[in-house]
């Protein structure tokens, strides 16, 4: 009998005396693993929302700006057709006109100065490239024009003015580009020595 109290008592405390304190941390660690998880998903959540935020208002912003860009593309043959048929009046018809035909002349340039106003105030600017360099992303070249007054890539005519909408290409200029000649400095080196050369021969 001494030995079965003495076996099952030590036996029979041991086992509680271990396994009490691991079921009193358990709950503890698992708790703080669940709010460091749902404290992941939280901010995970609220990135997503801030992302999609300002994803929705770039998006409704390119809505409000390039949506009438169709309807632009459109307005624009107006306003070529009006360019151009002020530009088919020089100032010696315009002279020669009546009071009535200048008349008209005045009220067809003021609807298209106002037509660029109203295109402007909705983002659409037309592109004046004369004298710039040649930029693919905004002008379309139609034609090399030699001018050695001039850097090679200048544009010199426009044809067709072009316009953009935002900070897009509603629709590239078409442009003449020179073609260039040699630069100053090597026709201002080469002509001394050529006058020279005459001279001396005479």
């Amino acid at each position: 009998m001494t030995d079965t109290t003495g076996a099952n008592g030590p036996e029979a405390v041991a086992p509680e005396a271990t396994e009490q304190p691991a079921e009193q941390l358990d709950p503890v660690a698992a708790l703080a693993k669940e709010a460091a998880d749902l404290k992941d998903r939280l901010l995970r959540t609220l990135a997503e929302m801030e992302n999609l935020r300002r994803r929705t208002d770039r998006e409704v912003a390119d809505a409000r700006i390039y949506g009438v860009s169709n309807f632009a593309r459109d307005i624009l043959a107006v306003a070529d057709s009006m360019e151009r048929a002020l530009k088919a009046l020089d100032d010696e018809i315009r002279e020669k006109a009546d009071a009535g035909v200048k008349a008209l002349l005045d009220g067809v340039e003021i609807t298209e100065r106002e037509l660029i106003k109203v295109m402007e105030q909705h983002g659409i600017r037309k592109i004046e490239p004369r004298g710039q360099k040649f930029d693919p992303n905004l002008h379309q070249a139609m034609y090399e024009i030699p001018d050695p007054t001039v850097p090679a890539g200048t544009v010199v005519q426009i044809m067709q003015p072009g316009y953009t909408i935002g900070e897009r290409v509603l629709r590239p200029a078409l442009v003449g580009v020179a073609k260039g000649g040699p630069k100053p400095q090597a026709q201002s080196a080469d002509a001394p020595a050529n006058d020279n050369t005459g001279s001396t021969g005479k």
